[in-house]
């Protein structure tokens, strides 16, 4: 079923909105699609009364849920997107997220492997065993961490490195196993 939708927004409504997106006003229309079906989906499935809450985090969570789907290519956002989004604070979006990747982990489970998976093909080499990648949600540490327990609980666990505010230390060992676990080809150690 499509559904033709039209919204009036000015000219600080539109730029506004852009931002709050991440993309140039002139993008908007394209880009706010997704949300527009996530949207769309949430209603369709409260009036089937196939999601009908009581709660407004449940609400919230299956919002989140969708837009996950929906707007973010099947990816687990990071908290500030959800900031943006939510109108929360950090904290609380921390949380939202956890919840979703909780309650909706069977459903998710191929968004959470696809954003782990994404994330370790940004680990970079320092030097020989100085691993590091810059992550920018808690949740997806977390996430690496509760992988790695799961591959070998004896293997270092994923962890921020001192000084920074979300850059983190990944041990050789612990790199190789996640890469093996993901199929992802790991970096060659520099000449």
């Amino acid at each position: 079923m499509k559904v033709p939708v039209e919204i009036q927004l000015d000219k600080s409504e539109t730029k506004q909105l852009a931002g709050i997106i991440g993309v140039d006003s002139d993008k908007l229309e394209k880009a706010f699609g997704p949300f527009a079906n996530a949207a769309v989906k949430e209603y369709v499935r409260m009036f089937l009364g196939q999601k009908v809450f009581t709660r407004g985090s449940d609400i919230r969570e299956f919002r989140l849920f969708l837009l996950i789907r929906e707007a973010f290519g099947n990816e687990i956002p990071d908290e500030q997107k959800v900031c943006d989004l939510f109108q929360c604070s950090t904290t609380q979006a921390r949380s939202l997220i956890r919840a979703v990747m909780s309650k909706y982990q069977y459903d998710l489970s191929e968004a959470i492997d696809d954003t782990l998976t994404a994330t370790i093909k940004k680990i970079s080499r320092e030097d020989e065993d100085k691993l590091s990648v810059v992550i920018n949600s808690e949740n997806l540490v977390d996430a690496l961490n509760v992988r790695l327990a799961s591959i070998d609980g004896s293997l270092p666990q994923v962890a921020k490195k001192k000084g920074t505010v979300s850059t983190y230390d990944v041990k050789e060992s612990s790199y190789q196993k996640l890469c093996e676990h993901y199929g992802v080809q790991p970096k060659p150690l520099n000449d």
